[in-house]
């Protein structure tokens, strides 16, 4: 007999809920055991540097681990009936998928809930570029030493993405995302270390989560939300999940930081991590994950909480309806290689290739443009400040990509702008090539960038998401989200070498790059504006 069960509103409880909050539990104590020795530093502007850690701060840290581990455990759903129905030992019932119906209160909740949750998580991130000039003056370290964080937040991003992917397949969307806001929590003692070697530690899991929780939240929102309405929610969540995380971070540090030093913002980790805990009422499990996996009792009363009872689950069986949507009936077990072989592995490729590039873009490219124009003559404050506005020139870039991606076409809006990135860069090839000194034509070239890199990545996930089956779903939007950050280490370690003090070299290297991941996609991309996700399948195996 399952101990799990639905609440009237159609949310799934815990499967063992006091597993899972007694690891809550854990985790929160271990990290408020290490404010005692945080709050020794306010005499001295919070400095911990050299600081010996105590047994409080040591029994906190391992608490908080066991905490992870036991929290994990009361997430997992029926493991023994899942493993019988992904396995092919069952053949389960399938539903018909309420794709048509109007967007409701229960779609706006999970569309606010998710906005709040990926701004948190894109918050996490953007604090690094605040927390480094204190941690530098307080460590004593050079800044490459420094600049080893933000490598080692990437590795962590691109990890977290695939492995937190690959969970979400395996013990579903829901849990994905509490556990991602677990490890947040976790995390917040980085904002006490003592060492800065543990501050690379912790970032690295940070950054695990929260490359972790980004694919994820995209998934279950394309699981959940009507076809018609599926592409724009998705591309608008992004942008503004992006944008209010950006503006987050850089307001907790203006306000925060010159109280509390730069570790408060790792501290905020605590209760920006609780704030997603207490939404998790609102945060339903997949619908087609249920059913995925062979839990068509929860999977009915998620559907009847955004369908309504009399299109939320309809029991089919093929032979009385033969035209219905239909899930897969024994899908293989989820892993990465089967992203790359078959009938998607040409569609995967491209996005893929289009990570990289975006990555070498954003993270490569644009961190070394100040000082690459500041040599071409360009006023260095003048550059300065038009990059650090760069969410906002985003915004009306990001509005246009929301209506040609719902509007007009999918993949093609994707490469729209792939073009429009690679353009850009083939700009300030020119411009280094012929040293162009105009300010019009700098300008002009910076915001087509910022543009167009940033229509590029608002598509990049959300198209993922779209075009994978449900059991494949979380594995295949991780991988290409970790391509994203892959590109920003490989950028990484590109710097390193100088090749981006070669503006032109730089330029034409990543053009070339951004450009064959849009051919890629514009021959193998296909339309998913408006389809239901079952049907953007039926096209897959057609063009198989």
């Amino acid at each position: 007999m399952s101990t799990s069960s639905t609440t009237a509103s159609g949310g799934i409880t815990f499967h063992h809920p006091f597993a899972f909050w007694a690891g809550c539990a854990a985790i929160i104590a271990g990290v408020l055991m290490h404010m005692p020795m945080f709050m020794m530093g306010r005499d001295m502007h919070w400095q911990m540097v050299g600081m010996p850690m105590d047994a409080t701060m040591i029994t906190g840290m391992v608490l908080i681990p066991l905490g992870v581990l036991l929290s994990g455990y009361g997430l997992m759903p029926r493991l023994a009936q899942m493993r019988e129905t992904l396995h092919g030992g069952k053949r389960h019932l399938h539903f018909h998928l309420a794709d048509s119906v109007a967007l409701n209160r229960a779609h706006w909740t999970l569309v606010v809930v998710l906005v709040v949750a990926l701004a948190i998580d894109v918050m996490k991130p953007a604090t690094l570029g605040f927390v480094m000039p204190g941690m530098s003056a307080e460590y004593q370290i050079t800044k490459p030493t420094a600049s080893t964080l933000a490598l080692v937040a990437l590795i962590g991003t691109t990890v977290g993405s695939i492995v937190w992917g690959w969970l979400a397949d395996v013990f579903g969307r829901r849990a994905g995302i509490l556990l991602s806001a677990l490890m947040f929590i976790g995390t917040a003692i980085c904002g006490a270390m003592p060492l800065f070697g543990w501050n690379l530690v912790m970032c690295f899991l940070m950054g695990a989560s929260a490359g972790g929780l980004l694919p994820i939240a995209f998934t279950l929102m394309a699981e959940t939300v009507p076809a018609a309405h599926r592409g724009w929610l998705l591309v608008a969540l992004g942008g503004v999940g992006t944008s209010a995380g950006y503006l987050l971070a850089s307001g907790a540090a203006a306000i925060l930081e010159p109280m509390f030093s730069w570790r408060i913002l790792w501290l905020l980790n605590l209760p920006t991590g609780i704030i997603i805990l207490l939404l998790n009422n609102w945060i339903p499990e997949s619908p087609r994950f249920l059913s995925n996996a062979g839990l068509e009792e929860q999977a009915r009363a998620v559907l009847r909480r955004f369908a309504g009872p009399a299109a939320a689950a309809v029991e089919v069986d093929d032979a009385q309806h033969p035209g219905a949507p239909e899930l897969d009936q024994t899908p293989p077990p989820a892993t990465w290689r089967h992203l790359l072989r078959g009938r998607h592995a040409q569609i995967s490729w491209g996005l893929i290739v289009c990570g990289i590039a975006w990555g070498l873009a954003n993270f490569g490219f644009l961190l070394w443009l100040p000082v690459n124009l500041t040599k071409l003559g360009v006023d260095p404050h003048a550059a300065s400040k038009l990059l650090a506005k760069s969410a906002v020139y985003a915004l009306p870039g990001i509005a246009v990509v929301v209506w040609l991606y719902h509007r007009w076409s999918s993949f093609r809006s994707l490469v729209l702008f792939i073009a429009l990135a690679t353009l850009s860069l083939l700009a300030f090839a020119a411009i280094g090539t012929f040293e162009i000194r105009s300010p019009g034509v700098t300008i002009a070239a910076v915001a087509l960038l910022l543009v167009s890199i940033s229509g590029v990545v608002a598509m990049l996930i959300p198209y993922a998401t779209e075009i994978y089956p449900v059991h494949l779903r979380g594995t295949g939007s991780g991988v290409i989200a970790a391509s994203s950050k892959a590109g920003g280490v490989l950028g990484a370690g590109l710097g390193v070498f100088g090749l981006f003090e070669h503006i032109t070299m730089a330029a034409v290297a990543i053009a070339v790059v951004m450009a064959a991941s849009g051919a890629m996609l514009l021959r193998h991309g296909i339309e998913t504006r408006g389809s239901s996700l079952e049907d953007i399948q039926d096209q897959l195996a057609e063009a198989d």
